[in-house]
């Protein structure tokens, strides 16, 4: 999972502000619970679009459409109450669960929604292969943005998600490299450190563009060596796997360790040498750059702890925030 600094500090002046001025829309009451689930198919393609419904007695029913991610969550249902959930989507027959019994603030996620072709549709199903799949997964992360704006391109929230090809891998780094809103987290950042006077750059607009530069170069060099350079290498995905589900505990747990633990193009977990190599390059690369007076071990243990302290951030945000403020990643969009 990467994130450069510059979207981290976005993140931070972004979210919480607008969490606590209420200009959202407001979120189910702690008490109430909700169901999710991200509908496919019998192959494992996706189905946005696809209608879920829960159904209790003497209550009126509750709906949510799946997004562009085949995901869905039907908010605001009542806790004790045994709900039973159909999903139907055009040309496919319908799916229905078994009675689902929720608990205060519980979210359940629905396993294994896969709906069968209806009738003679079947005999010209197509059947994508691994990297078709994948580039469709990644057309979709690159249209996800806090906020309709903030891009949050690495983050997956299909938990089978194909591996990704070291192009992919490439090309999603790029992509978070230049979009306009890096540069303007760039721009606030160089500000700070113009105000800090750090690193060691003269006065004036020429300091200004140099401490400019030397945030950008940061993150770039974090996020094509730790989201692409070393991923593709070690074979391991460099996007953030939301889990969704569980106690807030382990939730917990999987957010704080993303910098530490990544799934592997195997589909297993080990240890995530991409993203700490990452870290160390760009504090490393750092000392060819930076004023002399800036320069040695310092600079590259505060590069390491700035870039995994805002990867820890961005975890949390991602597992208990960023899932309702993304467009592209909510359900209903």
């Amino acid at each position: 999972m990467r994130i450069t600094k510059s979207f981290a500090i976005l993140l931070f002046f972004a979210v919480f502000p607008l969490a606590g001025s209420g200009q959202h829309a407001p979120a189910p009451g702690p008490q109430s619970a909700r169901i999710a689930g991200t509908v496919t198919d019998t192959n494992g393609g996706i189905i946005p679009g696809a209608e879920a419904v829960a159904v209790a007695p003497a209550q009126d029913p509750h709906s949510a459409t799946a997004d562009d991610s085949g995901f869905f969550q039907i908010d605001n249902l009542t806790p004790g109450t045994a709900y039973e959930v159909t999903v139907t989507a055009r040309g496919f027959a319908n799916w229905k669960s078994s009675e689902v019994l929720l608990a205060p603030g519980q979210v359940s996620n629905l396993d294994g929604i896969k709906l069968a072709i209806v009738g003679n549709a079947a005999s010209v199903i197509v059947v994508a292969s691994r990297d078709e799949l994948a580039v469709e997964q990644v057309k979709i992360e690159e249209q996800q943005r806090v906020l309709g704006f903030i891009p949050n391109f690495y983050v997956t929230y299909d938990k089978d998600a194909t591996p990704l090809s070291a192009k992919l891998k490439f090309r999603l780094a790029f992509k978070i490299s230049v979009d306009p809103v890096t540069f303007a987290g760039t721009a606030f950042l160089a500000g700070i450190d113009q105000a800090d006077r750090y690193p060691d750059y003269v006065e004036g607009m020429k300091g200004y563009g140099q401490r400019f530069g030397s945030i950008y170069a940061n993150g770039l060099t974090d996020i094509m060596v730790g989201g692409a350079i070393l991923p593709a290498i070690l074979h391991q995905d460099p996007r953030y796997f939301y889990q969704g589900t569980g106690t807030t505990r382990s939730r917990l747990f999987h957010a704080l360790s993303s910098p530490l633990i990544c799934k592997g193009d195997n589909g297993r977990w080990q240890p995530n040498y991409s993203s700490l190599g990452g870290y160390l390059a760009a504090g490393a690369i750092a000392n060819t750059y930076y004023p002399v007076a800036n320069r040695g071990a310092g600079l590259l243990l505060r590069t390491f702890t700035v870039d995994f302290t805002a990867n820890i951030s961005n975890g949390v945000l991602q597992e208990f925030v960023l899932r309702k403020l993304t467009h592209s990643g909510k359900a209903g969009n």
